[in-house]
């Protein structure tokens, strides 16, 4: 008897699995759409929250993959059966993230919300803003959804780019810079951008000491996870005026309605759209199906970030 695999895109939408498998699709349903214990490889369904997310896990007892569809794997790690392991989704999101990086920080510099504004109340609001140009840009999470945005900063003409990661390393654009340097490093950046994985070290990363290293004017832009800001400190900036934000991520999140972070002076935004776009999906699928083919043979995983003995 084959053992089964659950996916959360129909399995007739992806070509060359393997055939050593029976295929389920779920994609958060009530109604599990075959007996949990039979799964060995799980595909979490993707951006339907973490309840649904980790709801069949407890009853996987022959579980040995669980893959997300995510770069975070926060939302599933606490809940990973033991003899599982863990693979996260990178190179599905890289694209996606690093073009909205980029499009929150044009548009946030450039003024282009109050031109929306503008436009709706049919007012020619003219008026002087920075330029991306010239800017020094801090990179704080340099995995490879930091190095995409760099990719797409290069062409800006930024005055810099400083990288920041978890330990210092060398890369043929520059050095890495550690975790513990960031404080010598944030007075100089006129953006920061934050893609770190949420981690217990960087929960509340950019907290009032963080915030307050940065430079008057600054520009914080985050499309990591929204517990790496502490939205009290972050909300204490941006009403003083000191600080500018593009946030595709929020703490709490979905951010509710009547929430101060709303209607707080020169934040943008976005509702956690990073990944959602029309380059999803072939990368999507082209990971589960080498996954699927790396399991059926034997082979090592791409992407395993943890295995619970």
């Amino acid at each position: 008897m084959s053992a089964d695999v659950w996916l959360p895109v129909p399995p007739a939408e992806i070509e060359g699995l393997p055939e050593e498998f029976d295929y389920h699709f779920w994609a958060g349903a009530p109604d599990f759409p075959a007996d949990p214990a039979r799964c060995v490889f799980y595909g979490v369904p993707y951006m339907k929250g973490p309840e649904i997310a980790v709801r069949p896990l407890p009853e996987m007892t022959a579980l040995r993959v669980v893959q997300t569809l995510t770069a975070g794997i926060d939302h599933v790690l606490p809940a990973l059966p033991s003899g599982a392991q863990l693979c996260n989704a990178r190179g599905v999101h890289e694209a996606s993230t690093a073009e909205l990086a980029l499009t929150l920080t044009l548009a946030s510099l450039r003024g282009i919300p109050s031109f929306v504004r503008g436009q709706d109340a049919e007012d020619w609001r003219q008026g002087f803003h920075p330029a991306l140009a010239d800017k020094s840009v801090l990179i704080v999470g340099y995995g490879s959804i930091g190095s995409a945005i760099e990719d797409r900063l290069v062409p800006f003409e930024c005055a810099r780019i400083t990288r920041v990661a978890r330990s210092a390393r060398a890369t043929t654009r520059g050095p890495v810079h550690p975790i513990s340097e960031l404080p010598a490093l944030l007075p100089d950046a006129d953006v920061v951008i934050l893609s770190t994985p949420l981690t217990d070290e960087t929960r509340g990363l950019a907290g009032a000491g963080f915030l307050a290293r940065m430079k008057d004017g600054a520009l914080l832009v985050n499309v990591a996870r929204g517990g790496v800001v502490d939205t009290k400190s972050l909300l204490a900036e941006l009403e003083s005026g000191r600080l500018t934000a593009a946030l595709d991520v929020t703490d709490p999140e979905p951010l509710p309605a009547g929430h101060p972070l709303w209607h707080a002076s020169g934040v943008l935004i976005t509702p956690h759209v990073g990944g959602p776009t029309s380059a999803f999906l072939p990368r999507a699928t082209r990971l589960l199906r080498e996954q699927l083919v790396r399991f059926a043979a034997g082979d090592p995983l791409a992407n395993v970030v943890a295995t619970k003995d």
